[in-house]
């Protein structure tokens, strides 16, 4: 019924369903749940982290849920439109694409919650019914060059894969650059931002640049493109380190760490403000460093053939004071 209703509501604006999927959990659920992901659930990272928690909440009767994958920008007005008609408890939008967007929409919606996985945009006031995320992006950037310095074996240089060429991605790069030529005596950083997230072609050949430049070290935040980043490298015989999800079965002799974005804890974590009544809108969500990010791989916290015990024990210090404050990872780039 979930799914009929709601296809519907598309039709009539006009819409193709081809991305559109709804897994009904319990048709008494108390909370209903939308996520709307602007990438593919199959990405093995940013979009199938988001992917995974709304999995988990399908086995509580508490919720039933429903997501859209793959949404186009000039789409994702639409599909979010569509879910707050047919009534979601939540309307998770996962990305930057839905920072100003929500904060347009969710006054139409008072009754509604609204979580965008971005910062809040600048210059108003956010609408009550909803919150924005504060990812901490300067920090793993700050964390994932610092890293990449002590990984490198030869002290040479370093690079990371950017996607989309925005903001955010811009900051990343630039943190990325200036810790790991901080950490490392003499070392350089690299970045190539390639505009796309979704072109492994792109990825790869942006990591054969850098490694043909000297770097021995390659780092990404490009989803499907950072896929491409990965191979590319591993077939270099460079290492590698993971972004968004463990990422250890891309390239297992190649991957040294993967730094986890907790997606997943996000979809549940909100989920259960609205279905608890704990949901504080009106702001940002400043989880706790180690809630956000995890570092893995596989059953392991790191590749103990790749990060010396040494490495990892001056990486650990440095995550700990980006974590405590005592590092403000922003300013090293200014």
């Amino acid at each position: 019924m979930l799914k009929q209703r709601f296809g519907t509501a598309l039709l009539a604006l006009g819409m193709s369903t081809a991305f559109f999927v709804a897994t009904p959990s319990g048709a008494e659920a108390e909370t209903s749940v939308a996520l709307v992901l602007p990438g593919s659930i199959a990405d093995g990272g940013w979009n199938a982290g988001a992917y995974q928690g709304l999995k988990k909440l399908e086995g509580s009767d508490d919720f039933r849920t429903a997501f859209s994958e793959n949404v186009s920008q000039a789409d994702i007005p639409r599909v979010v439109r569509g879910y707050a008609d047919d009534g979601y408890d939540l309307i998770i939008g996962h990305g930057f694409q839905f920072g100003s967007l929500f904060a347009e929409i969710s006054p139409d919606y008072p009754d509604q919650k609204f979580f965008a996985t971005t910062s809040a945009p600048g210059g108003s006031e956010i609408p009550s019914n909803a919150m924005y995320l504060d990812a901490r992006y300067p920090d793993v950037a700050y964390g994932a060059g610092t890293l990449a310095a002590h990984v490198s074996k030869s002290g040479n240089a370093v690079g990371v894969v950017g996607g989309g060429d925005n903001p955010i991605t811009q900051m990343m790069t630039g943190i990325f650059k200036a810790s790991a030529e901080a950490a490392g005596d003499g070392i350089k950083g690299y970045a190539i931002i390639t505009g796309d997230y979704n072109d492994a072609a792109k990825g790869r050949e942006a990591s054969a640049t850098m490694i043909g430049n000297g770097a021995d070290v390659i780092w990404h935040i490009a989803d499907i493109t950072g896929i491409g980043a990965v191979e590319g490298a591993a077939s270099k015989g460079a290492t590698v380190i993971g972004m968004f999800a463990d990422q250890k079965e891309l390239a297992p002799d190649n991957i040294a760490v993967s730094f986890v974005s907790n997606n997943a804890g996000l979809v549940e974590e909100v989920a259960k403000m609205v279905n608890s009544g704990s949901f504080e809108g009106g702001k940002s969500w400043v989880p706790e460093l180690t809630f956000l990010w995890l570092t893995s791989y596989g059953s392991d916290q790191y590749n103990k053939d790749l990060i010396s015990d040494d490495a990892w024990s001056q990486f650990q210090r440095t995550w700990n004071d980006i974590g405590t404050g005592k590092i403000n990872s922003k300013s090293i780039a200014e």
